[in-house]
């Protein structure tokens, strides 16, 4: 994979592929509309207040690296652009529809579980359950013209591990899963915590067990 991209690059190449796949009647877009689906309140992590200037020069950039063509609509003399990421017939890249939406929400709201890709990929394109995002992001992260996503430590917070796109550089995994330096070396571990929880649940569950058998006598 050669494409790289810089934070803001990727954040515009995520609005420009969202806004094809989900208004396909308001794209290429303007300038303005593209600074405020960069700076969109909803859908986008980190939340951003960018100035037309910055996201001019990110297009300048991508314009450079062939992954952005600027278009405008006949009769109009506002420049408008769309991309050439994938899917375009530009470049090399191509993805079926729903590895796109999972791309496209990498590059909008950074690492996600793939239940949170579920979720929020479901706006462009059909899935039916987790498993097939799974099935999806192993595609991405094993394809010979990539990797395109690699799967991140799991989080003590977390119950399933996020995934991160590649395409600005690659990811220092034992960098992301948070470490508590802080933590008090006498404080329980977590597989001590865990087996607290469970004993509580035991003894929750035959609480109830013997409330029902009272109650049924």
């Amino acid at each position: 994979m050669t494409v790289e991209l810089s934070a803001l690059e990727a954040r515009v190449i995520g609005c420009l592929i969202e806004k094809a796949l989900t208004t396909p009647d308001q794209y290429p877009l303007s300038l303005n509309a593209l600074a405020n689906a960069c700076n969109q309140k909803s859908n986008r992590d980190p939340l951003l207040d960018l100035e037309d200037r910055d996201i001019q020069a990110a297009i300048d950039g991508l314009i450079a690296k062939h992954l952005v063509l600027e278009r405008s609509g006949f009769g109009s003399r506002v420049p408008k652009y769309q991309h050439r990421f994938c899917n375009t017939g530009f470049g090399s890249i191509e993805f079926p529809p729903l590895d796109t939406a999972i791309v496209c929400e990498l590059l909008l709201r950074g690492p996600q579980t793939p239940g949170e890709l579920k979720a929020r990929a479901a706006r462009m394109a059909e899935v039916q359950d987790v498993g097939e995002v799974e099935v999806a992001l192993t595609r991405l992260a094993t394809r010979e013209d990539g990797p395109f996503v690699v799967r991140l430590p799991r989080e003590p917070s977390r119950r399933d591990s996020r995934y991160a796109h590649l395409f600005s550089g690659s990811v220092d995994v034992t960098q992301t899963a948070p470490v508590d330096v802080a933590r008090d070396p006498r404080s329980p571990s977590s597989a001590e915590r865990l087996d607290a929880l469970e004993r509580i649940v035991d003894k929750l569950r035959s609480e109830v067990d013997e409330l029902k058998r009272r109650l049924g006598e």
